[in-house]
């Protein structure tokens, strides 16, 4: 019979804390390694038994995951907010969080997090640079507005982003300094550059083969967008992992917090405890579907008609697409709109 070691690694940026225990909790070694991919081929190396491991989610879990799965069993990546026993210790150290993780593998209750394919990742890694590009290209159009009205400069709203007007606008300003016209000139380049940048990455995705089938389909659903449907399928990725809607509304940050206790219920804001990018992106979709899909403007009125404020009408909606979505992707097949008899 194999016997096997249980590894729990507390990773930082530039050190890994490592513990490795028997089954019987007596522990091998422990200690730490630098966050190379030298010394971490190394150190897997020197292992001469077959291991479980453990780590904790972090910004740095993705490339040791991906460098240390071929040397293990079996690696798992431990959901953060659920092993927040580790923080609650009273002693708490880099030596003593890999210990308690090496047990919590050893006695299998560790609280795995789901871990996407490195090719996800990476698509995911994309989609989310190009959300910041856009959040750039926002702020610089924010500026040049900013700008004119802090010189008291006269603009059509409506046409102020347009190339043509733009070029027109600085020819026609007049007691402005020249500094203002530098600036309004800069941001109008930077923003540009950002939208340029965006868009080119989105074509990018667009063309790639692992995506292009599943996003079709959801943008088959009346309201469903090409960037809401690229957010779908990276950072949902697996759409079986959710056996329910409910589950699938709960990642997506589209229900409120429950604190239920001596039998008294109690609802707060939305939970934080959700995908941030996914949400943002439903909650903005759901603001403009209901245009499209008469499905969902239904729904958004009947929400109004109950007394709701508007906020609560969109998250319904939102919630109804999540449904939506996760039917398509789990049948694979195109949506059909129902019509009434």
């Amino acid at each position: 019979m194999n016997e096997y070691y249980y590894i729990g690694l507390d990773v930082h940026k530039k050190v890994i804390s490592y513990c490795i225990k028997r089954v019987d909790g007596r522990t091998v070694k422990e200690g730490t390694v630098n966050a190379t991919r030298k010394a971490l081929k190394e150190w897997a190396l020197g292992i001469k038994k077959p291991w479980y491991g453990g780590m904790e989610a972090t910004l740095f879990t993705g490339w040791i995951y991906d460098f240390l799965l071929p040397y293990s069993v079996d690696l798992r990546v431990g959901h953060s907010y659920m092993l927040r026993a580790i923080c609650a210790s009273k002693k708490k150290s880099d030596r003593i969080d890999a210990s308690k993780l090496a047990d919590m593998i050893r006695c299998d209750w560790f609280p795995e997090s789901y871990m996407s394919s490195s090719e996800v990742r990476d698509l995911r890694r994309v989609l989310r640079y190009r959300k910041m590009l856009v959040g750039e290209a926002i702020r610089m159009k924010n500026k040049t507005a900013g700008l004119l009205m802090e010189v008291g400069a006269q603009y059509n709203k409506k046409r102020l982003y347009g190339k043509k007007y733009f070029n027109e606008l600085l020819e026609n300003l007049d007691d402005v300094p020249d500094s203002v016209i530098d600036l309004l000139i800069l941001s109008r380049s930077g923003m540009e550059i950002f939208d340029s940048n965006q868009k080119r990455l989105i074509a990018a995705l667009r063309d790639e083969p692992l995506l292009k089938n599943r996003v079709e389909r959801l943008m088959s659903i009346p309201g469903v967008g090409e960037v809401t449907a690229l957010t779908w399928v990276l950072e949902v990725d697996d759409p079986h992992r959710f056996s329910t809607i409910k589950k699938a509304v709960s990642y997506c940050g589209l229900c409120s917090a429950q604190d239920e206790s001596a039998g008294k219920v109690r609802r707060g804001p939305l939970s934080k405890q959700r995908n941030k990018h996914i949400q943002t992106v439903l909650v903005e979709a759901a603001k403009l579907a209901p245009r499209w899909n008469p499905q969902l403007a239904h729904v958004y009125d009947k929400e109004r008609e109950r007394g709701s404020n508007r906020n609560t009408a969109t998250l319904a909606v939102a919630r109804k697409l999540v449904a939506y979505m996760l039917y398509v992707d789990k049948k694979e097949k195109t949506f059909e709109l129902k019509t009434a008899a």
